[in-house]
This record gives C-alpha cells, structure tokens and sequence, in this order.
C-alpha cells in the first residue's frame, strides 16, 4: 500500500521483490502497527516525504532472505522500528545520542516500510520480540511501546503521572507505570467516556478531558496528542517542579501562555525518535510485566480504512495490519 500523493488515499500495487543488500534481511511481513506518524507522513505534516513511498514503522516479520554480512536463520522473527539508519560517526552518535542523528533515515518516512506482504531492514536496527507477544500484538510495541517508554523515562520517577491522549501509546505507557506503582492520571477527548473507562480498566486513578483539572496536581505528564493547546493546559495540572514530556514527532503550534505556568522550576521537554538502547530496555521490560497491547486487526488492503479510524478517534488502542 503506496503513498504516491501527498493527502491522497494509498494505492495497493504490486511491486517486485528486492534483493536484501549489505547488513539487510528481507521480511516476510506478518503484521504492522497503525501509527499517528503515518499520518503525518500521509497528510504531509512531516518535511520532504520521498514519494512514492510504503508507510509503516512498527513491523512484524520473519526473515526470509539476508544479504552479505548477515546469518540469520530463515524464520527468526524480527519486529523493525521507526529509527532505520543512523550514520555512527557524528557526534550525536558518538555521544550515545543516535536519535538525534542528522543523517538519520526512518522506516516508512525515508525508508519503505510494513504496508507491504515484504520489507527490507538494515539488520543492526531491528529487535527480537519476546515470545510473550504473538505478531498482532507485538506490533504496536515497535513504536507506540519504544517512544511512550523513551517519554515515560524522563518521567518515571513521578508519584503522580498525567498522560494525555489516550490511545496506543497511552494504553502502553499506562501499564508501565502502574507496574511500578505510580498513580496514572489519564486525560482524552473532552466527553470521551469509552477512551475514559478504557483508561480506568488498565488501572488509572482518574480519568477525565483534557478541559478538567485532575483531583491533584501531578508530578509529571506527557503528552501523546499531537494539539499544541495542550501545553499550557498540562502545565497547569503540574506541581512546582514537575516535568512535562512532549511524545509525538508532530504537533500543532503551542499557543503563547503566561510565564506564572512555566515558573516555579517547571520543565518542558520534547521526546525525539528513539535509540537502539531504549528497544533493549524495553522488550526486557515488556517480557516481564506482562503487558497487554489492546488492538484491532485489519486486512493490508483496508489501510486506508484503518488510518481514517485513527485520525479520527475511533479505535481503542492501535490498529494493526495483517497481510
């Protein structure tokens, strides 16, 4: 499923298979995630999208074929995720930092990705899955799991956490924390009571819209929703001190708000791309939890289908294709 047109529908193509080059694998692809960020490729939201272009970050697949320097039996499961490529010689990677590397490249942005019955990886940035997870709902762990992990460390050692936009990432985000006994506070849609009880069933504390003050103030919270808004309304919910985490690679204009918010040591933070450290952590993590992705599975042909249900609120959890 190829995006040829900026904010036009993919189109399912049938496309020839290539050979896996130096350090890459060709995947069978057995399912992949539904992420916000494809939209934001689709609609154009994120710069210079090369077209035409395969979306999707959070892959599934089984190797079939390896190209020169890799020995990977065929049939090890590998899941492939958002970052692709990074150069490993800048200071960025030098320093430990390869999410922020400038030559990176990323999977279903720059890089074809999982809409497709195959794909392509360059070996070194791909995971192996823990056997707790079947393919369906391991997917989402490939992003909505690696960022909302990469954004709740910079928050973990809140009592207190405030999560706003609770879908795929949330959900994920939400089971981590209380499985290290903080108290979650999750924030929607204002009037989205099913996103609300959904919150509650994973264990929040408190559940409400992003218009209502929660019954205290938080010692963190992060932001999922890409809504710029949001900004001064979380800061308000925060103690003095307290940190806020933007999550997503995208989002709208922050509007100007008073200095008062901000004062008092509070921190603003932007969460970008994640390292390969942050995916062994991770998957360590989710093994032992255990965590439960909440998902619903579409056919590779209905991506359309599930990309409108996410943008426009209709899922609980995240979308995944199966081919």
């Amino acid at each position: 499923m190829r995006l040829r047109r900026i904010g036009e529908p993919l189109v399912r193509e049938r496309c020839a298979l290539r050979a896996p080059g130096p350090g890459q694998v060709l995947l069978k692809v057995r399912a992949c995630g539904v992420c916000r960020t494809d939209l934001h490729v689709v609609d154009g939201e994120l710069p210079n999208v090369p077209l035409p272009i395969v979306p999707g970050h959070e892959i599934v697949g089984e190797v079939v074929a390896c190209g020169p320097g890799v020995s990977l039996a065929a049939g090890t499961r590998l899941g492939v995720p958002w970052l692709g490529f990074t150069c490993g010689e800048c200071a960025f990677c030098r320093r430990n930092e390869e999410n922020l590397c400038d030559r990176a490249l990323y999977t279903g942005y720059q890089l074809d990705g999982g809409y497709a019955e195959h794909a392509l990886a360059d070996v070194r940035y791909c995971f192996e899955l823990p056997d707790a997870f079947d393919d369906a709902h391991a997917a989402p762990l490939l992003c909505a799991g690696l960022i909302g992990y990469r954004s709740w460390r910079f928050a973990k050692d809140a009592r207190r956490l405030g999560i706003y936009g609770f879908g795929a990432a949330a959900h994920i985000v939400a089971q981590i924390a209380r499985s290290q006994g903080q108290e979650v506070y999750a924030f929607t849609r204002p009037g989205d009571v099913a996103a609300q009880q959904f919150a509650l069933s994973l264990g929040a504390r408190w559940a409400g819209g992003s218009d209502q003050p929660p019954p205290e103030l938080l010692d963190a919270a992060i932001i999922f929703a890409p809504v710029g808004a949001l900004v001064p309304a979380a800061l308000e919910t925060l103690r003095k001190g307290g940190t806020l985490v933007c999550g997503g690679i995208h989002m709208s204009d922050v509007p100007t708000f008073p200095y008062a918010l901000l004062w008092g040591e509070r921190s603003i933070r932007s969460v970008a791309n994640l390292t390969r450290r942050d995916g062994t952590e991770f998957f360590e993590l989710a093994g032992k939890i255990p965590l439960h992705t909440a998902i619903q599975t579409f056919p590779l042909a209905d991506a359309n289908l599930a990309l409108e249900q996410l943008r426009t609120g209709k899922l609980n959890g995240a979308a995944v294709l199966v081919p």
